[in-house]
């Protein structure tokens, strides 16, 4: 079957709810006119760069774009370092005081980091690194939990030249192997253990077990997590203390001078098959994209806003928005350890109301297991400070979208519903919260400076209302650089589909009011009866429905059709799992978008497989509905998830 996205069937994700910025937010947003729109698009490299001007360069680049597609660069002999911009200009400017972080373990231990401690904690790392051979050019993964010593160890690396990979701290030894080896890491720095759910996770044994068959590794640099959590485990034979290397060092470290095109990190996408990619992102130009991006889209007023990203380090949103956007920016940030759910369903909720959160950004996810568990923990605690919402990650529903306004937000705050991707390094589509009218399920339009298409199958534009795939037709400034080691990869994945154009893999549609919605990957795309149907429509249909609180949509082979859709459904609590309720959400569906969507099964499950980025593993659920054996599991925030799935699924057809 030859993958393209639907354009059949005009009338799905129809959404005609809109909301304008509330006039008091519009008044003192950052972004207010949509000339900022023109200005972008008459000069878009003159519009970028006026955004690294806001930089802290130590040389003035001498060309702002040099594009050989597919390969970019940007701020030509340029000179900076990333550490600089997130930490020592703000202490130079008299701001070393501010809140950097109020950092929260999941047991509840509480610090508070101020922008000059981060400094001296970072130049500290930066000493110890130095002091263990460590330098400019050369690989350290990372792999440690959400806490202060990771964003920490990540403004180090950058500090002295030294490119950085963060493995998220739940990945298997198998993948942060591959990872450490297909990078040639010369360090690798973790800790003894984590807290998540109430129970310890020893994230020392995975490391020791990774580093077995890793000969690049000459060092691994331990932090101990405290709370009496250190490994009980036989010492790795390259093991050394963070105390002892960390402890004793000065607390000043001199920058080094980086070129604007040195690789600042490299970051592998969650693939569940293959050899993973390193996706390359380079100095001057990703910090450009993050610091304006970050201020414009998420409103950000250093001197009173308090901001949450959710998501961990160890993915690009962390990256790019727990760490880099934000601290460039100088802004204040809550950073939590644990579990959403531990000790209870209102976890967030009482973070936000402690800390007074005022931006909040989360995955739709996340939302939909908020929705799952009850309007009541949410309702329980103050959220008044809140003013500006977000999410990230993938396709929200709209009813999840209203959800999230109405019960988090209070219906007085914007919701910016991002799309992007680690490739990508900063948003790309977006609503600007001072000027745009946000619409239920849309990421709206592209951000200033930024270009889309729809394309159909033979590289034709759509122009006006239809689906097609989405491409970005100009190079922008945080893009990655490359894939680590592998440049035919590289082009290959994402140049050779429509020559020139970037894309990775998504179909969108336009709509009537030239708002974008994201349909999700091609390749969860059907084919039924010669119509084509996103998943993700359908499962914004279910979930429209009151008894729905998460859906997961696949197409599986049949006879006549083709393929048809089974839907994999969560409920909402006080609903019971019957046959009835079950064909009442196959005639919903048929009801919502037309008879060619009714899901040809509904399969109740208390949980969906998804990876730990919070992203739906669909392709497994084919494997499940299928009969086939189940693929690669080491993704899987919870791998026992298909257990259940697989004998709910078989229970089923033999009814």
């Amino acid at each position: 079957m030859t993958n393209q996205p639907q354009e059949t069937i005009d009338t799905l994700l129809s959404e005609e709810r809109s909301f304008a910025p509330p006039a008091e937010f519009q008044a003192q947003a950052n972004a207010q006119s949509a000339e900022i729109y023109t200005q972008a698009e008459q000069d878009w490299q003159g519009w970028w760069a006026s955004w690294a001007e806001q930089l802290q360069w130590d040389k003035k680049w001498e060309q702002v774009l040099d594009w050989q597609a597919p390969y970019a660069k940007w701020f030509v002999g340029g000179k900076l370092n990333a550490s600089v911009q997130c930490l020592d200009r703000h202490v130079q400017a008299g701001l070393g005081n501010r809140v950097a972080f109020y950092f929260e373990g999941e047991p509840g231990d509480q610090r508070t980091l101020s922008y000059a401690e981060m400094l001296e904690g970072v130049c500290q790392v930066a000493n110890g690194l130095k002091s263990l051979g460590v330098g400019k050019g050369d690989r350290v993964t990372l792999y440690m939990p959400m806490v202060p010593e990771l964003a920490m160890t990540v403004l180090a690396c950058a500090r002295i030249g030294a490119i950085f990979s963060v493995v998220f701290a739940g990945f298997s030894p198998t993948s942060l192997k591959d990872r450490i080896q297909d990078q040639s890491a010369k360090l690798v720095v973790c800790a003894d253990g984590c807290w998540r759910r109430g129970k310890v996770l020893d994230l020392k044994s995975v490391v020791q077990q990774a580093v077995k068959e890793c000969t690049s590794v000459e060092k691994v640099l331990l932090w101990s997590r405290g709370q009496g959590l250190r490994s009980e485990s036989a010492p790795i034979p390259q093991e050394v203390a963070w105390e002892d290397v960390v402890g004793p060092q000065p607390t000043t470290c001199p920058p080094e001078s980086m070129d604007a095109e040195d690789p600042l990190f490299i970051l592998y996408t969650s693939g569940t098959t293959g050899k993973p990619k390193g996706i390359v992102h380079t100095t001057g130009g990703y910090l450009t994209g993050a610091l304006a991006t970050s201020k414009l889209v998420f409103d950000l007023k250093p001197e009173t806003d308090v901001y949450w990203c959710t998501a961990d380090i160890g993915w690009i949103t962390g990256h790019s928005y727990i760490v880099f956007g934000p601290m460039a920016n100088g802004v204040s940030q809550v950073m939590y350890e644990g579990a959403p759910n531990h000790p209870a369903p209102d976890r967030f909720w009482q973070l936000v109301e402690t800390y007074r959160v005022s931006v909040f950004y989360t995955a739709p996810t996340a939302i939909r297991a908020f929705m799952k568990w009850g309007d009541e923990h949410p309702s329980k605690h103050d959220l008044s400070s809140l003013r500006l919402l977000g999410t990230v990650g993938e396709p929200i529903n709209p009813e999840a979208w209203m959800w999230y306004q109405k019960q988090i937000g209070g219906e007085r705050c914007p919701i910016v519903d991002t799309w992007w991707q680690t490739e990508t390094g900063g948003i790309m589509i977006t609503p600007l919260p001072g000027i745009t009218a946000t619409v239920p399920g849309s990421a709206t339009t592209p951000f200033p400076g930024i270009e889309t298409k729809l394309l159909r199958e033979d590289g034709s534009e759509v122009e006006g209302a239809g689906g097609g795939y989405l491409v970005l037709t100009r190079p922008w400034p945080s893009m990655l650089r490359g894939i680590w080691g592998d440049a035919k990869r590289y082009e290959e994945t994402y140049w050779s589909r429509f020559p020139g154009k970037y894309f990775a893999g998504d179909g969108a549609k336009r709509d009537a009011h030239g708002n974008l919605w994201i349909l999700g990957r091609v390749d969860d795309v059907m084919n039924v009866s010669g119509h084509r149907l996103s998943t993700m429509e359908i499962e914004s249909s279910l979930v429209a429905h009151p008894a729905v609180a998460e859906a997961a949509v696949i197409g599986i082979a049949h006879e006549l059709k083709g393929q048809a859709p089974v839907g994999f459904v969560i409920l909402r609590g006080g609903y019971d799992q019957t046959q009835q309720l079950a064909e009442e959400l196959r005639q919903f569906v048929a009801t919502e978008i037309g008879g060619l969507a009714r899901p040809e099964n509904i399969i109740f499950t208390p949980e969906l497989p998804k990876t730990r980025s919070g992203k739906i593993m669909r392709r497994l659920l084919r494997d499940v509905a299928e009969g086939k054996a189940v693929g690669d599991v080491t993704t899987l925030a919870d791998p026992t998830v298909l257990q259940g799935l697989q004998k709910e699924y078989e229970d089923k057809e033999k009814c």
